[in-house]
């Protein structure tokens, strides 16, 4: 196999595992995402709510087409006018 089609076939491979690691931490955001929507934050221990904090901060950091395709991996919604957390 000549050099540039290795590289294409190795950059192919790559691009492959990118895609599946995103797809893995998509899943894991949404996941993360409606857990943090369903709890009720008074009803946590103080070191839960620091963590619930923690996360919902770090998805609410994200742009709105990652939180939807992040929530579309778990096939969940959350309603437009509530917040994550």
């Amino acid at each position: 196999m000549p050099q540039r089609e290795q590289e294409i076939a190795l950059l192919r491979e790559e691009i492959e595992m990118l895609m599946a690691e995103r797809q893995a931490l998509l899943r894991v955001v949404g996941a993360a995402a409606v857990l943090i929507a369903s709890l009720e934050s008074k009803r946590l221990p103080v070191g839960a709510v620091e963590s619930a904090d923690l996360v919902a901060t770090s998805i609410n950091a994200l742009p709105e087409e990652t939180l939807q395709d992040a929530l579309g991996a778990v096939h969940a919604e959350i309603e437009e006018d509530s917040p994550v957390a």
